[in-house]
């Protein structure tokens, strides 16, 4: 499609494919059979309804228990964890006080916002709490999405993707959570003239998810759910309907939120809230969040309604040093655990100091995008590492703090240390193989230390075996020795220069045998 080619509008869409289908196959076959009469598309057979028993979800847990389970993966954000875990206990505790009853009581759900720069460990958060409930969990950023009916991802395809992480079990899907990031980039600016389609519109789409509706498993305007609604009803005359309520789906959207602080200062004032107190340092956006209002998320650019769904407020703070060291050395999502495990895949044990840790904290801190940068400060550490050593005899390594500063002088000193290490190990393991064919073929030859570490080099710097180096040399000896074997308590003495060229070696050999034997 050109760069200036209107898109068509759903509907129109919608119309052509109509027809076409009518011009190849009659009037039998209708497209957008979701939306037929009751008559023509049924959720059960004639005269029975379906009604599936409540699942069992096992939830019993208390806040002190999810703080303790996340205080061994996320480091710090204590008050983030305490407000998170209250808030998933009360959403929890509804569903089983629901299941129970078998009706479902007057309840405010408690979708919550995350405020937080970024690499402060939101997601993760989130996803560790869903790992432990044992719910689906599916994460988006927000900014993918645009107002149904207009070009971009639909809101409602976030409920379709629970329940493909439920394996299909609807019942599951409906207890799980949704995670949007980057919830601050939907927020529409006041001087915005027109419809806002990917910020306004999707906030507006989301409100009846977040409070409560259904969604149907077919999409309105993917062309293969349609095409299989289709099908369906032709071979059996029907279209299930099968739907997923969002009434008990915790929903939790975050973001860096910048600028936001400005708003609550301004309608504080930094005296308020005591930042000019002596001695204390300039006030951090973080600082400011702990007192957000929802006046402030209005003002910042979200819809009242929007904002009203989101009743739950987490801070999140922004992670120092000694943070990401902590993470570093004691997470047990640590992302130092991760590199250890690819050495290990291929024989070699890495061994993290303290030390090394530490400088790695800090050259991560320098570039402010919290946990993140600890993956490519490690990546641009390892990365020569996990490409040369499996490669090499190293078997043991230590990460230090002079590895972290100088990767590419530390690997060489280490490759070549190795080197020398193994080659002396392969020129006395040459002269075991050296008896071993002299016993074999009852012809005694002598390694010389330049020729064995001839060899050895053949062998290391091809990355071959010592014994196939070994044969490929003295393929042709066997024979040509025999001719001479009379010459009985003869020590063949191989040199740097038989190991070069050994055919020449052995034909100067063998005329010399005869000329001394005429």
């Amino acid at each position: 499609m050109n760069a200036g080619t209107k898109w068509p509008h759903p509907d129109e869409l919608k119309r052509d494919m109509e027809e076409f289908f009518a011009m190849k196959y009659g009037d039998k076959l209708k497209l957008g059979v979701m939306d037929a009469a009751p008559d023509q598309a049924q959720t059960a057979e004639e005269g029975t309804e379906t009604k599936e028993a409540p699942l069992n979800l096992q939830f019993d847990y208390q806040p002190r228990d999810i703080k303790r389970y996340l205080d061994r993966f996320v480091v710090r954000q204590d008050a983030a964890k305490k407000v998170l875990a209250t808030a998933i206990c009360d959403h929890y505790n509804h569903i089983k006080r629901c299941s129970a009853k078998g009706t479902c009581g007057e309840y405010a759900k408690q979708n919550i916002i995350m405020l937080g720069p970024t690499g402060v460990g939101k997601t993760y958060l989130v996803r560790t709490v869903a790992d432990l409930i044992g719910v689906p969990f599916v994460k988006a950023d927000a900014t993918k999405f645009s107002e149904t009916g207009y070009v971009g991802g639909d809101v409602e395809d976030l409920v379709r993707e629970l329940v493909q992480k439920a394996d299909g079990d609807i019942r599951l899907a409906e207890y799980g959570i949704i995670y949007l990031d980057e919830i601050d980039k939907i927020a529409t600016p006041n001087n915005i003239l027109g419809r806002d389609v990917s910020g306004g519109g999707v906030q507006r789409g989301l409100l009846k998810l977040m409070e409560e509706t259904e969604v149907s498993l077919r999409a309105p305007f993917d062309l293969t759910s349609q095409l299989q609604a289709v099908m369906e009803f032709q071979s059996k005359g029907k279209v299930s309907r099968n739907v997923i309520n969002t009434r008990h789906i915790l929903f939790i959207v975050s973001g860096a939120f910048n600028g936001l602080a400005e708003i609550v200062q301004r309608r504080l004032g930094a005296k308020a809230i005591g930042f000019h107190a002596a001695g204390r340092t300039a006030p951090a956006d973080e600082d400011y969040f702990e007192h957000v209002r929802s006046a402030d998320f209005i003002e910042y650019g979200f819809e009242s309604e929007f904002v009203g769904r989101l009743p739950v407020v987490v801070s999140c703070q922004e992670l120092k040093e000694d943070d990401l060291f902590e993470i570093l050395k004691n997470s047990e999502g640590s992302i130092m655990r991760q590199y250890v495990s690819a050495m290990d895949a291929y024989g070699i044990a890495l061994t993290p100091t303290d030390d090394g840790m530490r400088r790695i904290a800090q050259k991560a801190c320098e570039e402010r995008t919290g946990a993140r940068s600890l993956v490519g400060v490690c990546e641009r550490i390892f990365r020569e590492y996990k490409y040369n050593l499996p490669h090499s005899p190293v078997k043991e390594l230590e990460l230090t703090g002079r590895m972290v500063d100088q990767p590419d002088a530390v690997l060489e000193e280490i490759l070549k240390a190795a080197r020398v290490e193994r080659l002396n190990e392969m020129d006395s393991e040459l002269e075991t193989i050296a008896l071993d064919w002299s016993r074999t073929n009852d012809i005694q030859i002598h390694l010389a230390p330049d020729a064995a570490r001839s060899l050895s080099l053949k062998a290391y710097d091809g990355e071959r075996a010592l014994t196939d180096v070994f044969a490929d040399i003295f393929k042709d000896f066997e024979h040509g020795l025999n001719l001479i074997r009379g010459a009985q308590g003869i020590c063949f003495e191989i040199t740097e220069e038989v190991v070069r060229d050994p055919k020449a070696a052995l034909d100067k050999w063998i005329r010399a045998y005869y000329a001394n034997n005429r």
